[in-house]
């Protein structure tokens, strides 16, 4: 079976080479019965690997069974997993099979694995070793024959250089590192996974479709997500359930973004501080303003060539938007005549408009700096709501602690 066969079987969905790796691996390593340590983070897909690796594997026919071991009790745990005797403790008023037990031929899932407790990873490190465990309560050998898969989401071997992690356990474990990729390290998958998610919940609330703009694609592809996978197929729930638009722009999504994350962009590595991208941040900005007003104007040439010179009607259709690009034009020779790029002469509102643009611009030389580019960004956002600068940072996609600093630093009154 090929990775996409297995792609199709298990429902995953995307084309990342790290996923890709991913899954290749677990391909490889379900005929065998050694033991597979998951990696990733919350919500990128452990369980679906697990899943992958028994379906795949010789024990396809036994049970399988999936454990959350930081949602059991650490006085219980034990008992869970291991089963035990009548009168063995409080409350113990019949013999109970553990996990283990149940599952003997088939394959365990320890989910969140790094949360047990040391005497129980003692107990664990035995049945990986010999197959044999105790019943609490009970000095009779037990054997079972099961294959142990674990995951979790913490790094393992911080835990076991400060103590709360067996070193034998994790190597017993780590057999085979299986790494899943984050959903911010698989960025041409994100817009994949919303799609099947919207159309799935349309399907579900009997809704009609979604559609997103091109720049709401671009902001949860840029968008860290946190909560991975799980977070995505909840935020796309939220827009199928709560949006009357269907055709979804990038302000839509902003509100269903936690304003926590501080920023649209990839987080950064190591904890580093999150206002090391504001400077990113607004140049995109920049940027998606700027390739909007060109798709504009090749819009409009496109329609002046093909009407073969005949460009009367085309300028009554688009005189609202030409008197828009005079006015941006304007506002930025009047703000700071050193970044203007472009001048034209604005005719009268009674003289007729002469479209002979050889004589009506001039090009001046560009200025690429783009620390002016930010200060004519900050002060329009802020002109734009009247100084109210928690709006003008919203309106930025920065926080409004990025945006006092900014306005300090450019020495912006």
């Amino acid at each position: 079976m090929d990775i996409q066969d297995i792609k199709n079987r298990f429902g995953i969905i995307g084309g990342s080479p790290l996923l890709n790796r991913a899954i290749d691996i677990a391909r490889q390593v379900s005929p065998t019965d050694m033991s597979v340590l998951i990696t990733g983070e919350s919500g990128s897909g452990k369980e679906v690997f697990s899943h992958i690796i028994h379906q795949m594997s010789a024990r396809k026919h036994g049970a399988f069974i999936a454990v959350n071991c930081g949602a059991i009790p650490e006085g219980t745990i034990d008992s869970e997993l291991f089963g035990h005797e009548k009168g063995s403790f409080t409350g113990a008023h019949e013999a109970r099979k553990g996990y283990f037990e149940v599952a003997n031929g088939g394959t365990i899932f320890l989910d969140e694995v790094a949360e047990l407790p040391l005497g129980t990873q003692a107990r664990l490190l035995r049945i990986l070793e010999s197959g044999e465990y105790l019943r609490v309560g009970s000095s009779k050998v037990q054997k079972t024959d099961v294959r142990i898969i674990a995951a979790t989401n913490v790094d393992v071997y911080n835990r076991v250089k400060s103590g709360k992690f067996r070193e034998d356990l994790y190597y017993r474990l780590n057999t085979v590192p299986l790494r899943i990729p984050a959903l911010h390290e698989r960025k041409e998958d994100i817009f994949l996974l919303f799609r099947k998610f919207s159309a799935d919940f349309s399907d579900k609330y009997r809704s009609p479709g979604i559609q997103l703009e091109p720049d709401a694609i671009q902001i949860l592809s840029n968008y860290s997500w946190p909560g991975n996978v799980r977070q995505l197929k909840n935020i796309a729930e939220q827009i199928c359930v709560l949006e009357k638009e269907r055709n979804v722009s990038a302000a839509a999504i902003l509100n269903y973004i936690p304003n926590e994350s501080g920023s649209n962009l990839p987080m950064t590595i190591n904890g580093n501080n999150k206002e090391d991208y504001t400077e990113r941040d607004i140049l995109y900005k920049v940027l998606f303003d700027m390739k909007k007003d060109m798709m504009e104007l090749k819009k409009l040439v496109a329609e002046i060539l093909q009407n073969g010179g005949n460009t009367a009607h085309i300028m009554e259709d688009n005189t609202h938007y030409i008197n828009q690009l005079y006015q941006d034009v304007d506002q930025t020779n009047n703000h700071d005549p050193q970044q203007a790029q472009l001048t034209i002469k604005k005719p009268s509102q009674n003289a007729p408009v002469d479209y002979n643009y050889a004589h009506d611009a001039e090009e001046v030389e560009e200025s690429l700096s783009l620390i002016d580019k930010e200060s004519d960004l900050i002060k329009k956002a802020l002109k734009k709501h009247k100084g109210k600068r928690k709006f003008a940072a919203q309106e930025l996609g920065i926080s409004e602690r990025t945006l006092y600093r900014k306005i300090k630093e450019l020495n912006l009154n």
